[in-house]
């Protein structure tokens, strides 16, 4: 049977039906606002004709008051603007609903990259055994973190819900009701949400859209690979961050994250009270009746009458329907026997945890703790601690600290800081025992620089009484100098008996995180994606060594810029020099409710990740590994870029382009997370105390998207104008992993659009540096396209290049407006007399623009 092209799908189910509901939506009166829909189309093509004749867009704005408004003063043209804004931050909801309804129709779910896909592949190569010894140990974990990028309230994900179903049946009434009631619903959080608020905001999406994805793979699996046997080993299981990232967020405190494995515990017995229920509507036979009900009223018990108490556990919940299981087949000639499986396969997937709670903190605060802790030692007469500790090697202080034994757990410390930090460990405990041990099993060091670190935390474990913890301590390597020097760090935890004790105890299995924001930030994108992909096979090597099987967590976040883009296809290109047997990566913001906000994208997004990891261990698994010459080539190509990065960085306009030409100084008056936007809250803005996201999100508002493709150009220019074209062009050709790199950074410059700051080059102070950023976008682009041999970016992928196209278009008045309030504000400042009343409702201009940009970007940070 003939099956459309994608473009040609999506060009009919979410483009046409764009158009149609868009024009239901702009006719729709609201309150004082009645002219603003017929205004808005009208703005919107002068903003497009504007730019092709590079008009700044404060001649945009005079141009379209001037023709469309009457007389208008600066007053009126203001309101005027917010109420575009309201309407484009709808119009863009709308256009996302569309295209997660027909998400099914443009992406083959049964296709490539999917379980079937694996079964057929497997099936046809006479693969079954191995694919079912590898699924018996391989795992994916997808970490939902906190990462203030999810813009959209509560009430306004309940509507895009709502309004995805409406679209997919096109239900036209609903549709309408339901633009009405988006139209009057507010966009903005009034205060900025805690922690906890956070977690219950992600929290919506294990309940609603991960528990069910994941059990369907789950029984798919079994029934398809493994002969209807319970697969106990978790295949695809999740992480969570909110609650427990204290890495510069001084409102998580031990209180909150207690109260948010509560949270998670509550939700999963949720899920298993509702999934029971419905099964006693269909087991209605002797014996078995009784003990579902029976499950029924203490699940009931324990999620809606409960203050922290459980009434049933983990093992009688397994061990009653593992009873009802065998009555069915023995009597009942196995009726409903699929579903009670399907039960017992998320039980044993999600346990009383549900997702797995990450403690995270940076060294920098453990080392503070660990002198409050050595202060107390040293007083302490009757405990032996050398005198000259403070001169010592690091290997003889983590000799020292390594064989510590006192118990701090009744100690009072004065400092909020350490004391908060010792509670924390002590919760970890608390959270197994009820929620089991994968509850809370990993503590995550953010910017991890030496192996003292990791004993220091390690040994805060064994100073809180507990001598063997069943906890995986995790170092976090992100600037390149760390990534660099990261396998000699590793090596040095496996010397220490004391660490390499705990490791055997943790059957000898090492986490280490990589992260690519503050890579990506530190290095530019060439250097951070190379410098990740060589510590990988270094700490492999070293791990393999030493006979630790090293598990590598990627802080990937979604978008090209911090190490996302084409996910899947990173983690196919990995070859058999980089342990691969599990896939964890974090996801934040847009790219929860991009990737895995629908149970279909979800579906579609874990089951290509799995898919990736049994492409690379099963079917190719020496394919991607690169010559000597390909890394040669590689090293050579992110030197190059690393330098050109670097002298950009630490250009003297660098950091004053970024305070006043970009809204990076908004996004602390955006109420869209707990966490503050650096790390030093003093005024000066230092880049090294800078968030990676608020960093590659003003670079994304200004549509210049920096971080996923500077120094890329020159690195290429090097070997075009060197005569060594042709290395690169068979380097492309020939490497998954290069060519995926190419292509992310393609999605970046696609997102890309400078006629938006072109009136910059103009400005006498900022003029050079902006055309710094625009010539290396131009070599980039010519050279990305001239490698991959295409006319346009994103050639290969056009559906995606048209939806990307698509939403920036529709948020193209609002980023003229952003910028025109923009210039106005830089304008009133060089005033005689400065109105700081005018200037702050244009900064309430910029601040209002954010939202709309980065949900349209779905990925922008």
């Amino acid at each position: 049977m003939y099956t459309l092209p994608k473009i040609e799908r999506f060009n009919q189910n979410v483009l046409s039906k764009y158009h149609i509901y868009n024009s239901v939506f702009i006719t729709l009166p609201f309150d004082a606002i009645d002219n603003t829909g017929v205004l808005l189309p009208l703005f919107s093509e002068v903003c497009d004709n504007g730019f092709k004749n590079q008009w700044s867009p404060k001649q945009i704005v005079d141009f379209f008051s001037e023709k469309y408004l009457d007389k208008a003063n600066e007053s009126e043209k203001i309101d005027l603007m917010f109420r575009f804004i309201q309407y484009v931050e709808r119009q863009i909801v709308l256009f996302h609903a569309i295209e997660d309804a027909a998400f099914p129709i443009i992406n083959n779910l049964e296709g490539r990259g999917s379980l079937r896909d694996i079964k057929e592949k497997t099936e046809a190569k006479d693969k079954r055994k191995e694919l079912i010894s590898f699924l018996e140990s391989f795992n994916v974990r997808t970490v939902l973190t906190a990462h203030p990028t999810q813009f959209y309230p509560g009430s306004v994900l309940g509507i895009i819900t709502d309004l995805t179903e409406a679209v997919r049946v096109n239900d036209l009434i609903k549709i309408k009701q339901l633009l009405a009631q988006l139209g009057k619903t507010p966009f903005i959080k009034k205060e900025k949400p805690t922690p906890f608020d956070e977690a219950v905001s992600l929290i919506w999406f294990l309940e609603n859209v991960f528990y069910q994805t994941i059990g369907e793979m789950m029984q798919y699996l079994q029934k398809n690979i493994f002969e209807g046997n319970l697969i106990e080993n978790p295949i695809v299981n999740l992480g969570f961050w909110p609650g427990g990232d204290r890495d510069g967020n001084p409102f998580v405190t031990p209180e909150i994250t207690e109260k948010v494995a509560k949270r998670l515990r509550t939700a999963i017995l949720k899920c298993y009270y509702f999934d029971i229920r419905s099964l006693k509507r269909k087991l209605t036979f002797n014996e078995v009746d009784t003990i579902i009900a029976g499950l029924e009223y203490k699940l009931y018990r324990s999620v809606f009458y409960s203050q922290g108490d459980i009434f049933i556990s983990l093992e009688e919940l397994k061990n009653e329907l593992a009873i009802v299981k065998n009555i069915i087949i023995e009597k009942h000639q196995s009726l409903y026997l699929d579903e009670i499986n399907l039960l017992l396969q998320k039980i044993t997937q999600f346990g009383f945890h549900f997702a797995s709670l990450d403690i995270r903190q940076n060294s920098k605060i453990h080392n503070k703790v660990f002198a409050d802790i050595v202060d107390l030692i040293k007083r302490d007469k009757s405990i032996y601690f050398p005198e000259d500790f403070d001169m010592l090697s690091e290997t003889a202080k983590m000799e020292v600290i390594s064989n510590l034994k006192p118990d701090l757990t009744h100690h009072f410390f004065e400092d909020e800081v350490t004391r908060s930090t010792l509670e924390t460990i002590k919760l970890m405990r608390e959270i197994q025992l009820d929620n089991g041990e994968k509850g809370c099993n990993r503590y995550i060091i953010s910017n991890n620089e030496s192996a003292l670190n990791v004993i220091e935390t390690f040994a805060m474990f064994r100073l809180m009484n507990w001598e063997n913890p069943t906890v995986d301590i995790v170092p976090l390597f992100e600037s390149v100098d760390d990534l660099q020097k990261a396998h000699e760090i590793m090596e040095q935890l496996y010397q220490n008996r004391g660490y390499r004790q705990h490791l055997k105890e943790r059957k000898d299995k090492q986490t280490v995180m990589l992260g690519f924001s503050d890579g990506t930030k530190d290095g530019g994108y060439l250097m951070a994606n190379w410098s990740i992909f060589k510590a990988k096979e270094m700490i492999t090597k070293i791990s393999r060594d030493y006979g630790i099987k090293v598990i590598f967590f990627d802080g990937r976040g979604g978008p090209p810029a911090r190490g996302g883009g084409k996910t899947h296809k990173f983690y196919a290109s990995l070859g058999s020099t980089i342990e691969n047997q599990e896939i964890q990566l974090t996801v934040q913001g847009q790219t929860i409710s991009s990737n895995f906000g629908t149970l279909d994208s979800c579906r579609h997004n874990l089951e290509n990740l799995l898919s990736a990891g049994v492409a690379n261990q099963i079917f190719n698994a020496d394919e991607n590994n690169l010559s000597e010459a390909h890394n040669a080539i590689i090293d050579t190509l992110s030197q190059i870029g690393y330098e050109k990065y670097i002298d950009f960085k630490n250009h003297p306009k660098f950091i004053p382009y970024l305070e006043e030409m970009s809204t990076l100084k908004y996004y602390s008056k955006t109420n869209i997370g707990s966490r503050p936007s650096k790390r030093n809250t003093d005024g000066k803005l230092n880049f090294a105390d800078l968030r990676a996201i608020p960093f590659v999100s003003s670079w994304s508002q200004l549509k210049q998207n920096v971080p996923g493709f500077f120094g890329v150009g020159t690195a290429l220019k090097h070997f075009e104008t060197n005569n060594r074209w042709e290395e690169v062009q068979q380097l492309y050709h020939n490497s998954l992993f290069f060519r995926t790199l190419l292509e992310n950074s393609m999605m970046s410059l696609a997102k890309s659009y400078f006629p938006l700051t072109a009136y910059m080059k103009d400005d006498p102070e900022f003029g050079e540096f902006w055309q710094i950023i625009y010539d290396e976008f131009q070599d980039t682009k010519r050279l990305l396209l001239k490698i991959a041999g295409h006319t346009e970016l994103m050639q290969n992928y056009p559906d995606g290049k048209a939806s990307i196209a698509m939403r920036e278009q529709i948020v193209l008045p609002l980023l003229t407006i952003q910028q025109y309030a923009s210039t106005q504000i830089n304008h009133l400042k060089k005033q005689p007399i400065i109105d700081e009343n005018l200037i702050s409702i244009y900064e309430k201009l910029v601040t209002r623009s954010l939202f709309g940009n980065t949900n349209a970007s779905r990925n922008s940070a």
